[in-house]
């Protein structure tokens, strides 16, 4: 598998990142999960956007789900011909909130656009890909996400506190994909975001090869971030950063 970073910035797209979102590849099946606002442009440096096979959101807060309101344009538009209709895996009322951030409902609700496919806790197949879906902490209905192929496991959080589910969802995972929005020693509201410690520690605990961390926001403090992370994990711990690939 191949995990490429689109955008990393949470809350809003930060001076050097647009928000969420990652194309995860394997057996020529690219899969976009989240497309935060932003994310379009980066994403088109690394394919055709006709060429994405399925879109997966994690939940439908803007940073991780607006860039499907401009994608429908690009796809409508497209000089050659309007392509086949695109998958899109989310929460229940997905159309709904993309639909409703548009000027006047359209009026085909997208239904040429994309194939909206509502996802709960479980497991999903999509193309190659074998996906466990497990409800995090987090104001709105939202999943962590597990992508198995090729024998191996990428895992990532979405956006979530501290969530005893999500370190059983990222257990041995070669590589795991996990927010950090906050910084430690805040007075940060629970049940919202982690903390670097404690992205550490969900790790720690779900013994993975390598944790990636994403989500930090643009008022944030990256270095320190980082730092929190390394001192509560004990493997190999890189920052996210737009274009950054990971093949595992």
């Amino acid at each position: 598998m191949k995990l490429t970073i689109l955008g990393c910035s949470g809350t809003y797209p930060g001076p050097n990142s647009a928000c969420s979102s990652y194309l995860v590849e394997s057996d020529d099946f690219r899969l976009v999960v989240d497309a935060g606002n932003g994310s379009l442009g980066e994403l088109q440096r690394h394919c055709d956007l006709r060429d994405v096979d399925a879109v997966l959101l994690s939940h439908l807060h803007g940073d991780h789900c607006l860039d499907l309101v401009v994608q429908s344009y690009a796809r409508r538009y497209h000089p050659q011909g309007t392509p086949p209709k695109l998958p899109v895996y989310g929460p229940i009322n997905t159309r709904e909130r993309i639909c409703g951030a548009f000027e006047r409902w359209p009026e085909d609700s997208l239904a040429d656009i994309y194939d909206f496919q509502t996802i709960g806790p479980g497991r999903v197949h999509i193309g190659p890909f074998l996906i466990d879906l497990a409800r995090v902490a987090h104001p709105v209905e939202a999943y962590g996400v597990r992508i198995s192929a090729d024998g191996k496991v990428i895992t990532y959080s979405g956006d979530t506190g501290p969530c005893e589910k999500l370190v059983r969802l990222a257990k041995d995972s070669d590589l795991f994909l996990c927010e950090a929005a906050f910084l430690d020693h805040e007075n940060n509201p629970p049940d919202l975001h982690l903390t670097g410690r404690e992205a550490g520690l969900h790790a720690e605990a779900a013994g993975v090869g390598q944790l990636v961390l994403t989500h930090l926001v643009p008022w944030g403090d990256a270095v320190r971030s980082e730092a929190e992370a390394t001192a509560a994990f004990n493997g190999e711990l890189t920052v996210a950063t737009p274009g950054a690939s990971f093949v595992i």
